[in-house]
């Protein structure tokens, strides 16, 4: 098909353009696909960019002590100044994603004033900055003030300013920060909001309710700008995948500009040259340059302490490697396949895990042969569950495997996973010597458990093993042992090497050190999880003589076929 031919664009948005492709700094893939995106956009639809507007508020550069570079000009000429053919705002939603030092809270404080002048010519356009900290709020919003407090004598005429709000005498608009609810009754309806490091939001409530006000006005616009944290499955991790997902053309951008500045991978991290990937206002920055070195130095000292020179400098999140159950090359020695007909006769421990009832539910079965920890398993699924089109895994395809079952109910049954354990111990003649569960859903599952025979009324023994944090504290480091010496053995079953993938260590409010998810919603862990339940549950039935074997003994109640 041939391409209809791109509209000359506008020098700050072509200057930029040609930087990034040609070649003489590095960019990441994600910078090289939204000069597609723009030029596909201009070719494409009817819109257009106000040169006369976008002049005009560059001469607000006078004021500040400094002047836009060009990915600024480029940023702010397509966010502020690109119209649809019915006058509005071409890209809504501004989303810059780049290193520290990049330049974000200076950008942010230059639109802001701008909109709220007479050049941008609307009334009653209130800009509410969020942010988790109020020092982080008031970060742009104080550059405007002090920009404000240098040119009082000048600026005293245009606008009115106090510690908290600002506001332009001839349109009305006003400039506030904020840490929760608008502080205003007027910023209830703003014309635009920012979301400044949104990577420390847990979740979207906040982001949800502040910016749905943006509906009710004409001429709304939304910026969010963030460096990357460490914390996996919060909103930042969505919006950058929508991000991508609009770049590459699998969905609409429904108005969002996405600038997302990275390394590409990890290699990246130790060639100078690449790090401006993360940061393209270092090649105007010989300084800052300098400084990235002397940090980088500090982090190969001591990596983990360090941590934040790649997170934050450079963009690529560090806390899931550092915090990872085991090493990649570890969780592929635990896939190493098993004969069931070894294991037969053989005693065993069930696990089960879960989150919810309508979604995901690990169960197996825990065979110690050899000090090895032979793990027998199946994952069931909610068909009705809400994350299921959020998970990229193949699922359907170890559906057809064998290696899990969907489940078309509202909730998952407690006797189904009950019944799979008890099912597959009776084709293996194996003796079930007890069932470990999560403290989290015991209530549930015991009654199922007691119908199937695991009577927990031993006064000495306790059939039904329920695993808290403190006991699955004291696991860990058991289990990263056994994943080091290779003594965990799964099978040829990927669905434990993405489950074991989707789980990090972590330490709680309370000082325990146990496995989390990554991500809520798109990442299970519950078969790895059920694993963790058995483990600790086979605590005390090592066989004593050093042969790292289940052991019977005189156990009273023990289930056997």
């Amino acid at each position: 098909m041939i391409k209809k031919p791109i509209k000359k664009l506008n020098k700050h948005i072509q200057e930029y353009i040609d930087i990034v492709r040609s070649g003489e700094f590095a960019v990441c893939e994600e910078q090289l696909l939204l000069c597609d995106f723009v030029e596909k956009v201009f070719r494409e639809e009817d819109i257009r960019v106000d040169e006369e507007q976008l002049e005009k508020y560059l001469t607000y550069q006078k004021y500040f002590p400094f002047e836009l570079f060009p990915w600024e000009r480029f940023c702010f000429a397509l966010h502020n100044c690109t119209f649809r053919a019915d006058g509005q705002p071409r890209f809504m939603h501004l989303f810059i994603f780049g290193g520290r030092s990049l330049g974000k809270n200076g950008y942010l404080g230059f639109e802001d004033f701008c909109l709220l002048t007479p050049t941008h010519g609307i009334r009653n356009y209130h800009i509410d900055i969020f942010a988790m900290s109020e020092e982080q709020a008031k970060r742009s919003w104080e550059d405007v003030y002090e920009i404000l407090e240098r040119n009082s004598q000048k600026m005293k005429g245009h606008f009115y300013w106090t510690k908290e709000v600002i506001v332009n005498k001839h349109t009305r608009s006003k400039y506030a920060y904020n840490t929760s609810a608008p502080k205003t009754k007027d910023s209830s309806r703003p014309g635009k909001v920012n979301i400044d490091e949104i990577h420390g939001y847990e979740n979207g409530k906040l982001i949800n309710v502040v910016t749905s006000g943006l509906d009710k006005v004409s001429m709304a616009r939304r910026t969010t700008i963030s460096t990357n944290g460490d914390i996996r499955g919060d909103p930042l991790d969505s919006l950058i995948d929508i991000s991508i997902d609009v770049l590459s053309g699998k969905s609409d951008d429904n108005g969002l500009l996405p600038f997302i500045c990275r390394l590409d991978n990890d290699d990246e991290i130790h060639n100078p040259k690449m790090w401006h990937k993360a940061n393209p206002s270092l090649r105007y920055m010989p300084n800052l340059l300098e400084g990235l070195k002397r940090h980088y130095q500090d982090y190969l000292n001591d990596p983990i302490v360090n941590s934040g020179f790649v997170t934050k400098r450079l963009n690529r999140p560090q806390g899931e490697k550092e915090n990872a159950v085991a090493t990649d090359e570890n969780i592929e020695r635990a896939l190493q396949p098993f004969d069931e007909n070894d294991l037969r006769g053989l005693p065993c421990v069930a696990g089960f895990d879960y989150a919810r009832t309508n979604d995901f539910l690990g169960v197996g079965l825990l065979y110690m042969l050899n000090k090895n920890y032979i793990w027998v398993t199946h994952t069931f699924v909610c068909e009705k569950s809400a994350d299921l089109f959020r998970i990229k895994a193949p699922i359907r395809e170890w559906a057809a495997r064998g290696l899990l079952t969907f489940v078309n109910a509202e909730e998952i049954p407690p006797d189904l996973p009950v019944a799979w354990a008890v099912n597959k111990a009776a084709e293996l003649k194996s003796p079930i010597l007890r069932a470990g569960i999560d403290s989290f859903r015991s209530h549930w599952l015991r009654r199922a458990l007691d119908e199937y025979g695991f009577h927990d009324n031993q006064k000495d023994y306790k059939r039904i093993f329920t695993v808290r944090p403190q006991t699955e504290m004291r696991f860990v480091p058991v289990i990263s042992s056994a994943f080091i010496n290779n003594q965990i053995i799964f099978g040829d079953n990927p669905l434990m090497r993405w489950s074991v993938h989707n789980t990090k260590i972590s330490m709680s409010s309370k000082g325990n050190i146990t496995y989390d998810k990554i991500e809520p919603k798109s990442r299970k862990t519950d078969p790895f999880k059920a694993f963790v339940q058995a483990v600790c549950a086979a605590e005390d039935l090592l066989d004593r003589r050093g042969s790292g074997n289940l052991s019977i003994k005189d156990l009273p109640g023990v289930i056997t076929f």
